[in-house]
């Protein structure tokens, strides 16, 4: 315990030094706000659950993988707000079509840090992020703002099948659990979220 410790604050002086162009700042354990929206913006990707429609697995947990984005790649931070793009041809689209509950999962695990630092994607100084929340279709006012975010990141979805009737969505955040340190889980509330500079 104590030597994990030592491996995490050594791993917070080298990030906050930086190493190179390439190098970033990861928050501290006490910012707990500030890490959900580091580590969401920093990841591609995340697992989106919903409660099953599907014939045998009705009421059921099902989880399937989302690209996600809430801004362009880089520094600046983003919005916070993770903006999908769905089809209703999608099993977990249908779902959601019935019940918009659902949580969403995003993890520094698909970031060079947690391989950087040999750190599994179960240890807590791999920090990931819970989101629960609704799946809602973005206003059009809001649609540009979603298609730029997410086509920045996720080119090839310029691509993707225009007979799919692909729509731009976002996850309204209502609850946040952070996981980055020994102790357990920190609560975060989206006034919390997005009223802080990440």
């Amino acid at each position: 315990m104590v030597l994990l410790v030592l491996v995490y604050a050594a791993a917070l002086a080298v990030m906050a030094h930086g190493s190179g162009s390439g190098s970033v700042t990861i928050p501290r354990p006490e910012e707990a706000a500030r890490m959900a929206r580091f580590v969401l913006h920093n990841c591609d990707w995340g697992a989106l659950a919903t409660l099953s429609t599907q014939e045998g697995l009705r009421g059921r947990p099902f989880a399937n993988i989302f690209s996600i984005s809430d801004g362009a790649p880089g520094p600046g931070g983003g919005s916070g707000v993770p903006y999908l793009y769905l089809t209703d041809m999608e099993i977990s689209v249908q779902d959601l079509e019935i019940n918009s509950n659902a949580s969403l999962t995003v993890s520094l695990a698909q970031t060079p840090y947690c391989k950087k630092h040999r750190y599994d994607p179960q240890n807590p100084l791999c920090a990931h992020i819970i989101f629960c929340g609704s799946i809602v279709k973005v206003n059009d006012s809001e649609a540009a703002l979603a298609k730029k975010a997410l086509f920045t990141r996720h080119p090839e979805m310029e691509d993707w099948p225009k007979d799919h009737n692909w729509f731009f969505a976002k996850f309204n955040i209502t609850n946040i659990w952070v996981l980055d340190y020994f102790g357990g889980l920190k609560i975060v509330t989206p006034e919390e979220y997005y009223h802080v500079k990440p």
